[in-house]
């Protein structure tokens, strides 16, 4: 068993859909953290997927070293304790992972650029703190405090893909509102995907933080997840 696919979308992109969608479509997916490996007994216990990948690279000098087991990544960034760490913004990273991996499939799920800026800044304090407060590639400390700073980021994040997976039929990027999303993932994959559909939505339709998160009013800068 090795990886087939792992997702390069920031954060609020859609990434819990698509883990959702790979978890009925029969993959084993590691989502930001990988709980199983954490110290119950120690609530700082954090093992994210983003550091394995990059404690994989480096020291094994492979991001799936550490992986086994796994055959989907569906969240590589995280903010946590003053470690910012985004792997699907890494040209090394990837180039690694293409050159040792020759058969992964790597998926770019987005939203509408607005749309996706907007759902960063109502997600608890991803874009009024975390990210403006973190080193951030593309995105310096100190920017992202508004809507315009978020879609500079996220439109150079996914033309930086563009560029570097050009003309690479295992790269997709995929619009998860899009009508035909679950057709084209399934053409992508070839494998069919039983379900798709909105995770984490609460009722006023924007997708609600984890359980471990703090309320949005909170000044907690380290919570872990990024999307």
């Amino acid at each position: 068993m090795g990886l087939d696919v792992i997702n390069l979308g920031l954060p609020k992109s859609g990434t819990t859909t698509l883990k959702n969608a790979l978890i009925r479509a029969g993959y084993r997916v590691a989502d930001h953290r990988i709980k199983d490996q954490e110290d119950p007994a120690d609530p700082s216990d954090r093992v994210f997927v983003g550091n394995l990948m990059y404690e994989g690279l480096y020291k094994y000098g492979d991001p799936a070293a550490l992986l086994s087991g796994y055959t989907a990544l569906s969240e590589v960034s995280f903010i946590y304790g003053g470690n910012s760490v985004w792997p699907q913004c890494d040209h090394a990273m990837l180039l690694a992972l293409r050159k040792l991996h020759p058969k992964l499939r790597f998926v770019a799920t987005r939203r509408a650029t607005e749309e996706m800026a907007r759902s960063i800044m109502r997600w608890n304090n991803l874009g009024k703190l975390r990210l403006p407060l973190s080193t951030v590639p593309g995105l310096p400390v100190g920017y992202g405090h508004d809507i315009d700073e978020q879609m500079i980021w996220i439109d150079g994040h996914y033309e930086a893909l563009a560029h570097w997976f050009r003309d690479d039929p295992l790269y997709l990027e995929v619009d998860v509102a899009a009508a035909d999303a679950p057709q084209r993932l399934e053409r992508f994959l070839g494998r069919r995907l039983p379900w798709w559909g909105q995770s984490n939505i609460n009722p006023d339709g924007e997708r609600q933080p984890p359980s471990d998160a703090a309320p949005d009013t909170a000044p907690d800068t380290t919570q872990d997840r990024a999307g």
